[in-house]
């Protein structure tokens, strides 16, 4: 007997450092968790004609007979997001991503399965907090009926997946607008690390605990030199960018920099090094053992 498949667009969402907000006030984040689904995530998507499949835990997997409608809903909810968390402490702040994919599914009864599925969760993994990715299928139909641009993040290996994934990050045109009007980071005027989150490319939940662990190393070599950390932002993940302002360092923070390996990011697909102002930024993740 053939199973029953048909094309559909798979939007995967989840929130970025749920452990975290759960760990810090477990009651009080579901409480806000379940307002947020009754009175934005849900009206979204029966608005945009989409199908809640299941959810798990922090999870939540919709499908939409339409690709269109898919991104159009994920911009919304994203954009709807900060708004209901403007009185929230900033490390306390729910923060979606999501990742969408086109492809072909099975269904049984109410759920889905395939690559169609798999690809759309691997996508939302990389994705950034407050951030919605999309894979090429996705691209290829809607970047000419819709007011977003797209940024192109190159093809990534993602977890089971034989073959890479062309990824794009989804630039609302006019909440980018009111973003660029905001001041920039203030840096010291003194030799400092800057650390920024970036995303688990590992597609693999249980590694977001090295981030928190390489923090805590760079402070405590930094330390002793009084030498500032700034961090953009606390929602840190198992990779990201470690910059080493230019001018006179100790050496243990030379050698932290030399031992922290260089690769390619999504961001900045064919970079090693960016020069930034007097800052060089580093595309890092864990060395390998």
């Amino acid at each position: 007997m053939s199973q029953a498949r048909r094309l559909a667009a798979i939007l995967a969402a989840d929130i970025a450092g749920y452990s975290r907000l759960m760990g810090a006030d477990e009651e009080g984040t579901l409480e806000r968790l379940k307002v947020l689904r009754r009175e934005l995530l849900d009206p979204k998507i029966a608005e945009h004609h989409g199908r809640i499949v299941k959810t798990n835990g922090d999870g939540l997997l919709v499908e939409f007979a339409s690709v269109v409608d898919a991104v159009r809903c994920a911009v919304a909810v994203q954009q709807g997001v900060p708004e209901r968390e403007t009185g929230v402490a900033a490390d306390s702040r729910i923060e979606l991503r999501i990742g969408i994919n086109l492809g072909d599914v099975i269904v049984e009864g109410d759920d889905l399965y395939g690559d169609g599925v798999n690809i759309a969760a691997r996508i939302e993994a990389l994705a950034d907090a407050g951030g919605v990715f999309v894979s090429n299928t996705v691209h290829d139909q809607v970047r000419d009926r819709l007011p977003f641009a797209f940024e192109d993040l190159g093809e990534q290996q993602v977890k089971n997946i034989t073959r890479p994934v062309r990824v794009y990050r989804v630039r609302d045109v006019n909440v980018g607008a009111k973003r660029s009007a905001q001041p920039s980071l203030i840096l010291p005027g003194k030799p400092s690390i800057a650390v920024l989150p970036f995303a688990n490319l590992s597609g693999d939940p249980e590694q977001e605990y090295f981030a928190d662990g390489m923090v805590d190393a760079i402070g405590r070599v930094s330390k002793p030199w009084r030498i500032p950390i700034v961090i953009q932002n606390q929602q840190l993940r198992d990779c990201f960018w470690v910059g080493i302002r230019v001018g006179t360092m100790p050496s243990d923070l030379v050698r932290l920099g030399q031992w922290l390996a260089p690769v390619n990011s999504p961001a900045t697909p064919s970079c090693t090094t960016v020069p930034i102002g007097t800052f060089a930024i580093f595309p890092t993740t864990l060395p390998r053992s």
